[in-house]
């Protein structure tokens, strides 16, 4: 899904590091902030506008939570996420097995390009 042509721009470059240090999933708000203290005049434009480029490129991801802002995920590798429906916090899940098998048997006149799997639930500090 890369293409080896993408210029990284010295904001995109900046973005996507701030990205890949965390395990937070942030939303765009989230990275615009730790973005300024590196880039000061770096507008939240230019933040949507790399985070849409990356995504679309396959270097990162979006997760669409409902009832929230989108959320991005520095890890383009395949794997699913938890998000709790308290407080909000969304987790990486690797130990899943892949059902990418699942496309095979998807019954639909469209073509499928991507798909994502959330699994909704409270998080250990919400459950108790």
């Amino acid at each position: 899904m890369t293409q080896p042509n993408l210029r990284f721009t010295p904001q995109r470059k900046v973005i996507l590091e701030e990205l890949q240090q965390l395990t937070s999933h942030p939303t765009a708000d989230d990275l615009y902030e730790r973005v300024r203290k590196r880039m000061p005049k770096v507008s939240l434009g230019t933040i949507y506008r790399n985070l849409d480029i990356l995504y679309h490129q396959g270097i990162i991801q979006k997760l669409h939570v409902a009832e929230s802002q989108m959320r991005f995920d520095g890890n383009p590798d395949p794997h699913f996420h938890v998000h709790c429906i308290q407080c909000g916090r969304i987790a990486d899940i690797f130990n899943c097995p892949d059902i990418s098998f699942v496309l095979n048997e998807v019954k639909s006149d469209f073509t499928i390009m991507d798909y994502s799997l959330i699994f909704h639930g409270k998080c250990p500090g919400c459950s108790s």
